[in-house]
């Protein structure tokens, strides 16, 4: 089935250049469209999807997915840091200055006094480690008290949130129900996370990005719109652990 949808797609007036590919997914219901850190766009679509009905939702999707495409192939290289002190490291939109310290046994990244002292790591690639790791304890703390009351008011029932390392994507939410954040979105301001949080709580009612999904969008946040533009803005400069 995803070759009669390959060509169905392929028949569209698609830009010239693009790159993009149809995987067939056996637990979708709905197509889903996805669009890559470096422009590709992936077209997920259930095992016994409709080639036209298929090829009509991305039809009227083109203008919004080519300027997604435009936006990602202008996105400038992943930002790379040194483990040096006095170097910024942004929590909840706030910026920590870096304060490397002497390593001792069981000693972990932490906040004191307005720095975030890192324990002298063995390499770099150690230290990016502590400071996601960091990230990620901190993180957790901050989303699991959140959710509960954002969940109850939306009307939905996720089994849990987590914050981890989700290589290209912000966020998810899994066929159990379950949340999860990068944990460099924690470098945002708590408007931001919120933002990433509900668009994947909406995710537990519709599954796509179409009209549907904006709607439960604007329902769960008013004027997301704006946190949308500023999340675009924001997220191509998030650290994502790449030292030097």
């Amino acid at each position: 089935m995803s070759t009669s949808v390959q060509h169905a797609i392929a028949a569209l007036p698609l830009p010239e250049g693009w790159s993009w590919r149809v995987e067939s997914r056996p637990r979708r219901r709905t197509l889903g469209i996805e669009v890559t850190p470096d422009g590709e766009v992936l077209f997920a679509v259930p095992a016994d999807a409709d080639p036209r009905a298929v090829a009509a939702a991305v039809r009227s999707r083109l203008p919004r997915l080519a300027g997604e495409v435009r936006r990602r192939r202008a996105r400038p290289p992943e930002p790379v840091k040194e483990l040096v002190g006095g170097s910024s490291y942004p929590y909840l939109g706030r910026r920590y200055r870096l304060k490397p310290v002497p390593a001792a046994e069981g000693g972990r990244v932490r906040l004191r006094a307005g720095w975030l002292e890192l324990p002298a790591p063995a390499t770099p690639s150690a230290g990016s480690e502590a400071l996601a790791a960091w990230y990620t304890e901190r993180g957790q703390r901050w989303l699991t008290s959140r959710m509960p009351a954002i969940a109850l008011r939306m009307g939905v029932r996720p089994t849990e949130v987590a914050v981890d390392d989700l290589g290209e994507r912000w966020g998810s939410c899994g066929p159990d129900r379950r949340i999860a954040v990068h944990w460099a979105v924690m470098q945002l301001p708590a408007s931001l996370v919120d933002y990433v949080l509900v668009h994947e709580l909406c995710h537990l009612k519709v599954p796509g990005h179409g009209p549907a999904f904006r709607r439960e969008m604007g329902l769960a946040l008013p004027g997301y719109q704006s946190r949308e533009e500023l999340f675009a803005q924001e997220e191509p400069f998030l650290w994502r652990g790449a030292v030097r």
